[in-house]
C-alpha cells in the first residue's frame, strides 16, 4: 500500500458515542411505555429518524427532534409539557457527556502521525463534532477535519481532491461497514473496519465484504502491524 493519508471516523472509532444514544432511547421507551410496547416504540423512533435524515442530518439534535416527533405521533398529540421537557433534557445530557476515548486510540495516533497525514472524516452535526474533537484532546494529531452530511462516494472524492491525493493513497479506518468501508472501496481506496460492540440499525449491512483493499480487525492497535 502506498498510503499517504489515513482518515479516522470519529464516533465509536475514536471515542464512545452510540451507547449514549441507546441509553436515551431506553429512557424514551420508559417515558412512553403507556402508549406502546418497547419494540414498537423503538421501531417507530427509528422510522422517524431515518425519514428525517434528509432534513436534520445525523447527530444529537436531529435525534432529539425525531424523539419529539415520534412521541407526538405515538401519543396522538397528547404528551404533556413535562414529557417534552424530559425529552429535551435527554438531549442536553447527551450534549454534555464527557468524551471517553477508546482503548489504544492515542497510542495509534502517536505512532502514525510522524509517517502519515492524519485526518478525521466523520458525519453529523458540525458544531457537535467540533465540540467533541476539542474535548477529546486529539486535535493536534490531525492535519484536517472533514464533517460530511453523508459518507458517500461523492463526498469522499471531494475529500481526496481537497487533500490532493489519488484514491489508492487513501486509507479509511472506522466502525461502520456502510459508511466507512463500502463507499471508500467503491472509489478505489483502502479501508479497515474496527467493529464497535453497538451499531445503529441504519448503519448495518446484510452482506460480508470481500475486497483485497479491505481488512477487518478486532482492535485499533492492530492497525500498526498492518502499515
Amino acid at each position: 500500500m502506498n498510503i499517504k493519508v489515513i482518515a479516522f471516523d470519529a464516533d465509536d472509532t475514536l471515542w464512545v458515542n452510540e451507547p449514549y444514544f441507546r441509553a436515551s432511547e431506553e429512557k424514551f421507551c420508559a417515558l412512553m411505555a403507556e402508549y406502546a410496547s418497547e419494540r414498537d416504540l423503538e421501531r417507530e423512533l427509528l422510522k422517524v429518524e431515518i425519514a428525517n435524515l434528509g432534513l436534520y442530518g445525523y447527530g444529537i439534535k436531529g435525534f432529539i427532534l425525531s424523539m419529539m416527533e415520534a412521541a407526538l405521533h405515538i401519543s396522538g398529540g397528547t404528551i404533556n409539557a413535562a414529557c417534552v421537557q424530559e425529552i429535551l433534557s435527554l438531549g442536553r445530557q447527551m450534549l454534555n457527556q464527557p468524551i471517553e476515548l477508546l482503548d489504544g486510540v492515542k497510542d495509534v495516533l502517536e505512532a502514525l502521525k510522524p509517517k502519515y497525514r492524519l485526518v478525521v472524516a466523520t458525519k453529523g452535526d458540525l458544531l457537535d463534532q467540533e465540540r467533541k474533537l476539542k474535548k477529546s484532546g486529539l486535535t493536534d494529531y490531525f492535519h484536517h477535519v472533514e464533517v460530511m452530511s453523508e459518507k458517500d462516494e461523492p463526498n469522499y472524492l471531494k475529500l481526496l481532491k481537497h487533500l490532493d491525493i489519488q484514491p489508492e493513497e487513501f486509507l479509511m479506518i472506522g466502525n461502520s461497514l456502510k459508511s466507512d468501508v463500502l463507499p471508500v472501496l467503491n472509489i478505489g481506496s483502502h479501508a479497515i473496519h474496527v467493529p464497535f460492540h453497538i451499531t445503529w440499525a441504519h448503519e448495518q449491512i446484510e452482506h460480508s465484504v470481500d475486497n483485497e483493499r479491505f481488512r477487518n480487525i478486532e482492535g485499533i492497535r492492530e492497525v500498526l502491524s498492518m502499515l
